[in-house]
């Protein structure tokens, strides 16, 4: 059985590791208000440029069409950009971005693609090293910056754009977290290059007649890689704002338990102290009939 210092130690220990939680958990809080304004803000936008998409590239096709909407012709080379974060402390939720990536390249493997992994964020690169070691392409790291925003995106979305002109690979998915809720994160995974024709019944254009200057030939060219970006930023920010969420509710469960864990130490420190008490008074009472 411990010795109370020993319990009284321990107990100091975990009031302190509680205030750490708590401080913790308050500014998950506090920076989660900012992180889910700013996701849900782009979602906008990214879903507006999706119809616009829609509609020009239902006017484009064959070999007209640009090379990031028509792709290679081939899709044996997969490129998995997984965006994972850059602190720990947040629960579950690298462990299940992580966890789609894997199934994703599995499922790849088994149909005899080759895969390659491009890692955005710190958390990722350990587990997947272990099982795919030979298949890290790129390490991008956004640690440096406090918050990731679109300057990042814009170099992240430059070097895949950059592969894909070099034939390094023939198609492109991109594996980031879905923020809902602070208790849920889903982790998706979604084609990004070539990029995937939308399908809108509300798309810009959609029933009428509408005639583009210049062509759509070359919007699309400047529209695509616009677009690509676009979803780079938006899995940039859905990251930010689940990290956050996913930090806020496994310090206010780490808090919990640290109180739970302080309350059966206290109640063993007093057991114990009692018991040391009684004990010392039968040794007295013990002594004092012996004279």
């Amino acid at each position: 059985m411990a010795s109370l210092k020993e319990l009284k130690g321990r107990i100091n220990s975990v009031k302190s590791t509680q205030k750490i939680t708590k401080a913790k958990q308050m500014v998950a809080a506090a920076k989660l208000r900012r992180a889910q304004a700013a996701a849900e803000a782009a979602r906008p936008y990214a879903e507006r440029l999706s119809g616009v998409m829609a509609s020009l590239a239902g006017k484009v096709s064959g070999d007209g069409a640009p090379l990031l909407l028509r792709g290679t012709g081939s899709t044996q080379r997969n490129l998995l950009v997984v965006v994972n974060t850059d602190k720990g402390l947040c629960g579950g939720l690298n462990a299940n971005i992580v966890k789609a990536a894997k199934l994703r390249a599995k499922a790849l493997l088994d149909e005899g693609k080759d895969v390659q992994f491009y890692l955005v964020g710190k958390k990722g690169r350990a587990p997947i090293k272990r099982d795919y070691a030979d298949r890290i392409e790129k390490h991008f790291d956004t640690s440096e910056v406090r918050t990731p925003g679109f300057e990042e995106a814009d170099a992240i979305a430059a070097d895949l754009l950059a592969r894909y002109d070099d034939g390094e690979f023939d198609v492109a998915h991109l594996v980031y977290p879905v923020f809902q809720s602070a208790l849920v994160q889903n982790p998706t995974v979604d084609q990004l290059i070539p990029v995937p024709a939308p399908e809108s019944s509300d798309a810009v254009g959609a029933g009428s007649v509408v005639d583009y200057e210049p062509g759509e030939d070359e919007i699309l060219a400047d529209l695509l890689p616009r677009y690509i970006k676009t979803q780079v930023f938006g899995a940039l920010l859905e990251r930010e704002a689940s990290e956050q969420g996913a930090s806020m509710t496994a310090m206010d469960n780490a808090t919990r338990n640290a109180g739970d864990l302080i309350k059966d130490l206290t109640i063993q420190y007093n057991r114990s102290r009692q018991a040391a008490i009684t004990t010392e008074l039968i040794e007295i009472i013990a002594g004092a009939e012996a004279l």
